[in-house]
């Protein structure tokens, strides 16, 4: 956390625990504050946002809007794609091989592409 430029206070030592301790995933801050409480850890809603947004800026994870307002923090922050399983609200990471990207337009003056996010929505098969 100190390497990031933050402070390692308590709720985010325990935040950063749960988050990091499982390996690679993608998660809510609701997702994450339901978490903390099963593991007894006494931190607000809002500060699960606030910490996720901090540890996002740090780059130590990233963001990811899916589902109009649903947002998940990725802590695999390497550049990579997803899947998306609609009805189960589920994403998976899609191996950085297989996607490709072309004729991606030039930003406008002044501007650089930071990243280039792509989801593909998934549902089980129609009969």
């Amino acid at each position: 956390m100190r390497d990031a430029g933050l402070r390692p206070t308590r709720q985010r030592i325990s935040l950063a625990s749960l988050l990091f301790a499982k390996g690679d995933r993608h998660l809510t801050a609701e997702e994450l504050h339901e978490e903390a409480q099963g593991a007894g850890v006494a931190v607000s809603l809002a500060t699960v946002y606030n910490t996720l947004h901090q540890f996002t800026d740090a780059g130590m994870l990233r963001i990811l809007a899916v589902e109009g307002s649903k947002t998940y923090f990725d802590t695999n922050t390497s550049d990579h794609h997803h899947f998306y399983v609609e009805g189960e609200n589920k994403v998976l990471d899609i191996d950085a091989g297989p996607v490709t990207v072309s004729n991606v337009p030039e930003p406008p003056p002044g501007m650089e592409i930071a990243n280039i996010d792509i989801v593909i929505r998934l549902r089980p098969k129609r009969g």
